[in-house]
């Protein structure tokens, strides 16, 4: 007999409101709305004290002045962060002119002043000459690896490196407040964009200098800040409950996914690392053949999700390639 493998509670999400251990083998995702003075680590070390998993991480960091979104994965999810990541990002911030950091932002060592200052026109005519597809320089306090080391790392200790331009797309940048020596904005942009580098490379379009004086992440999408977990409910609220109200199940996270809905005997051949044949009234019209190894989420008659791959054309048909197997689709023992 083959052994049976365990039951998906952290797939959709069952048992989230069970205790203080609530979280333990629950999967998905937990918006959070981080304060400004804290870092993204920061952040997944209080929601493994507090949620009791282990298996906790980040999408997209956020720096420690920032305030905002920061998505946390959970569980199984941090196995597919991939599916979420490079959509596109809002922020809300604080443009400060007639001054130029080191780090970019009015917490860096200050390297200009001016005491130029722009005028509302101004500025929103330079700021249009920073939309579409631009080429940025990561900071020196980027996350970036170069070398083996993060750049902050690396500007921690006083090194400046070259830095390769990265492609970026700036989509919208909306201004809402001008004042004598600051202005407030909206961003709508890729991931991987620099908002203090937009503005360092707005103060440098304006002859003045400009530094970055407050950030908030306001959309990751497809996440909202709107739909975050408060920080009070991190920080002091009752584990049991948390998830329910403010996680977002693995199940439902992988809804952006194409669906491929296998048979019984189909997941044990996925759950023993094998590759089945799909039949042709089981693909989606919208899965893609060959698409990459996250590219679709294979699911039970039920759906629940079992594992992520791709959709293969082989010799005898389309076949299902898995790339994650989730835990509770392991099959271990000989086949019945």
């Amino acid at each position: 007999m083959s052994a049976s493998p365990p039951a998906p509670p952290g797939a959709g999400g069952t048992r989230a409101s069970e205790g203080s251990g609530a979280a333990i083998g629950w999967s998905g995702l937990l918006p959070v709305d981080k304060p400004a003075g804290m870092t993204s680590h920061d952040v997944v070390a209080l929601a493994r004290r507090r949620l009791g998993q282990r298996a906790i991480g980040h999408l997209g960091t956020l720096d420690p002045g920032a305030s905002g979104l920061l998505v946390l994965v959970l569980g199984a999810a941090t196995r597919c962060a991939v599916v979420w990541q490079g959509g596109r990002k809002s922020y809300a911030g604080t443009a400060r002119f007639g001054v130029v950091t080191d780090t970019q932002d009015v917490d860096g060592r200050e390297l200009e002043r001016s005491e130029l200052r722009p005028t509302e026109a101004q500025v929103r005519a330079a700021s249009a000459r920073l939309l579409g597809e631009l080429d940025q320089v990561p900071p020196m306090v980027s996350a970036i690896k170069q070398g083996g080391e993060r750049l902050y790392e690396l500007a921690r200790r006083g090194i400046t490196v070259e830095r390769a331009a990265r492609r970026v797309r700036v989509d919208v940048w909306r201004w809402l407040e001008f004042g004598v020596d600051e202005a407030r904005f909206e961003v709508d942009c890729s991931a991987g964009t620099y908002v203090r580098t937009l503005v360092h490379d707005l103060g440098s379009a304006l002859g003045c200098g400009a530094a970055l004086a407050a950030l908030q992440r306001t959309r990751s999408e497809p996440f909202t800040l709107e739909a975050a977990c408060p920080w009070a409910d991190l920080e002091g609220g009752a584990p049991a409950g948390l998830l329910a109200r403010h996680g977002l199940t693995l199940d439902r996270a992988l809804e952006t996914l194409p669906a491929v809905v296998l048979s019984a005997a189909a997941l044990e051949g996925i759950g023993r690392g094998q590759a089945p044949r799909v039949p042709a009234d089981a693909l989606p019209q919208a899965a893609a053949i060959g698409a990459g190894p996250r590219s679709v989420v294979f699911r039970d008659e039920h759906g629940v999700a079992l594992a992520l791959g791709e959709l293969r054309r082989e010799g005898d048909g389309v076949h299902a390639r898995p790339a994650v197997v989730f835990p509770w689709t392991v099959r271990t023992g000989k086949p019945a």
